[in-house]
């Protein structure tokens, strides 16, 4: 007998992440409703609620018979507002948790940030082993990792089970934050400034594939992990070398996995195996398998998994982990946490300036040809200083800051392997076309009259 479908609120259901979660959920035929304060939308059933009250929460779940939350619900990461992000972050999850071990929700999807482990310096291809900075650098990412915790915590107690995701610098359609800025500068003629050498790396994340990734998250919440875990035994083992992995735990982290093609496409290598003919004057015997097996668009690696005793799916990282959290294997989904990227990390502005030549393409002749002006990091923090000063003199809020020079200068890419092989999330849609989706859809909000910047 087949499982019941789940019930699913998203908690956030107007916003920008929440949206792209319930119209991927109406499209694969799933019963969805939206809990938000405001509403933008009508396909769907709508409940008005505020997240800090438990009996609201409670009340919508009862009505609407939920079965699983998906929890996206919260202020832009710009406001600079602490008590807010305190309030909603913070205060608003654990009400929610309280009100679905109240009316017996199973599952609990959190859209967390990549952001809660940022610690000021550079994040080079960095798993989900780093902890969160003890001295936190911003309050919204420190009451995200606050409630991520909350979260995690809460995974097994009353019958719930709750996962985290951590994707990083979200864009696409319905975005007006990052496309808000860009275009602002595009505006401007300012897009000729940089700010350091470009060669740092960051991660972006298309908003269709981090939707997906709640919902394959949501999937497989109540899947059971590849091997019980240690608190199940008798006795628990002594030290890392008593513990072992099984059979379906090995098989999980030594298949190869393929790269990601989404945005660069595929690249074959010839082999003896698998190569194109080239000129010839007789063909080789095996000439029509050798060109299929260079042709074929899902070739098979067989490279080994080559793993080093500090890589995070090591035999020795995986039995240190299954020691020290005896409750949870590290191969399963619930009481875990997961990078959600695109996999594809991009210099810097290599980002930005392919959002403002997509803009070209609709506003024609608008940016003249400028030399491009390089300011260093040091530069930048000192011109920053003084702009943030200015602004504190005048009574406002600075919209050049010391953070946001150091947050364009530093590495930030993660790594995504066990999103990857312990969910089975793959990005779908690539840098390049997401950046073309989410600048066709601000244009057509811009041709409605629909942005507070006019061109």
């Amino acid at each position: 007998m087949a499982p019941a479908k789940d019930i699913y609120l998203v908690i956030g259901g107007s916003g920008f992440v929440g949206r792209h979660i319930v119209q991927q959920l109406l499209d694969r035929g799933d019963t969805v409703a939206a809990l938000d304060i405001v509403q933008r939308y009508h396909d769907v059933p709508f409940y008005s609620a505020d997240i800090t009250n438990e009996e609201q929460v409670a009340d919508a779940l009862r009505k609407s018979g939920t079965t699983c939350i998906i929890h996206t619900a919260s202020p832009p990461a710009t406001l600079n507002n602490p008590a807010l992000y305190f309030k909603v972050n913070v205060d608003g999850t654990k009400a929610i948790i309280a009100a679905a071990v109240a009316t017996g929700v199973r599952k609990l999807v959190y859209t967390s940030s990549a952001g809660v482990v940022f610690n000021g310096g550079d994040l080079v291809d960095i798993d989900e082993r780093l902890p969160p900075p003890e001295v936190p650098l911003d309050s919204y990412n420190d009451s995200k990792a606050k409630a991520e915790a909350l979260v995690l915590e809460a995974n097994g107690k009353g019958g719930l089970l709750t996962v985290a995701l951590r994707p990083a610098g979200i864009f696409g359609p319905g975005d007006r934050q990052v496309m808000a800025g860009l275009y602002a500068v595009y505006e401007r003629n300012q897009t000729h400034f940089q700010i350091g050498d470009n060669t740092n790396l960051f991660d972006w994340t298309y908003v269709g594939n981090v939707a997906r990734a709640h919902i394959i998250a949501a999937d497989k919440l109540e899947t059971l992990p590849p091997s019980s875990p240690l608190n199940t035994l008798e006795k628990l083992p002594f030290s890392v070398d008593a513990v072992s992995l099984s059979p379906a735990e090995q098989d999980l982290i030594n298949y190869p996995l393929p790269p990601i093609t989404v945005t660069t496409g595929k690249n074959r290598v010839p082999t003896c195996k698998a190569r194109p003919l080239g000129p010839y004057v007789t063909p080789p015997p095996d000439a029509e398998k050798l060109l299929a097996s260079f042709n074929d668009p899902t070739p098979t690696s067989e490279r080994p998994v080559i793993r080093t005793r500090y890589d995070h799916l090591s035999d020795h990282a995986l039995k240190r982990s299954k020691l020290h959290i005896p409750e949870i294997s590290p191969l399963q989904v619930a009481g875990q946490a997961f990078f959600i990227t695109n996999g594809e990390p991009c210099y810097f502005w290599d980002f930005p300036r392919t959002v403002w030549h997509q803009l070209d393409a609709f506003f024609p002749g608008h940016r003249q040809p400028r030399k491009l002006t390089k300011l260093s990091k040091t530069i930048g923090l000192m011109a920053a200083t003084g702009s943030e000063w200015a602004a504190w003199l005048m009574g406002k809020e600075p919209t050049f800051t010391r953070f946001k020079v150091s947050y364009s200068c530093v590495n930030r890419w993660y790594n995504i392997e066990k999103a990857r092989r312990v969910l089975g999330y793959e990005p779908v849609v690539g840098v390049e076309e997401g950046v073309k989706l989410m600048v066709e859809w601000w244009h057509k909000e811009y041709t409605a009259g629909n942005h507070k910047i006019s061109h």
